[in-house]
């Protein structure tokens, strides 16, 4: 939205594609869409798609740093992260979650992890979080210098929790010119 509110004629991106495509912003003259449009067009993507898909990305890598399914770590690890957690963390079981699912998250699932992970983080009451900490901090602490794996736990599970709030938060934003007009229309009259 703010790349969107002050692109214009002028715009870093519109100039960067005139220059690119060696067009005028109004190229075509006359024609349906213009290298201005173009601009728009890719600004509106980079504003309301890219976000979302950083945020998916990175909720696939941090669950690429924890040990594997199916290998001698990962079923060691995984067995301990359901006793640590309890029920709630059959939310990120590999075997509840199925074996496509990042696949699809990858394709642009926008929520079906971030849902899955603030469950299992809302679920989890104080000494099970402890646990499930120190589970996570232990297997993230093998190659690093940090002093303990509890931090490293910490800092995972923080991670997670902020990054799969902020995909559910970009797909409740606003959709069309209208909703933005009352948005601002509503702030600006309070």
């Amino acid at each position: 939205m703010i790349v969107r509110h002050f692109l214009d004629g002028d715009g870093e991106l519109a100039r960067h594609l005139a220059q690119q495509l060696n067009t005028p912003l109004d190229w075509p003259e006359d024609g349906g869409l213009t290298t201005g449009h173009v601009a728009k067009i890719a600004s509106a993507a980079a504003c309301d798609v890219s976000y979302s898909v950083a945020a998916n990305g990175h909720l696939i890598d941090l669950f690429a740093v924890l040990p594997l399914p199916g290998t001698p770590a990962g079923d060691k690890f995984w067995g301990a992260l359901g006793n640590a957690g309890g029920d709630a963390a059959l939310y990120i079981d590999p075997g509840n979650m199925g074996g496509p699912t990042f696949d699809r998250l990858a394709r642009g699932n926008e929520a079906g992890i971030a849902d899955r992970v603030l469950s299992f983080l809302s679920e989890l009451d104080g000494r099970q979080r402890e646990a499930v900490t120190k589970v996570i901090g232990d297997a993230l602490a093998h190659d690093t210098l940090v002093a303990g794996g509890r931090y490293l736990g910490q800092l995972w599970l923080r991670d997670a929790e902020t990054t799969a709030w902020h995909v559910l938060l970009a797909k409740r934003r606003l959709e069309t010119q209208e909703d933005r007009e009352q948005f601002f229309e509503a702030w600006g009259n309070a």
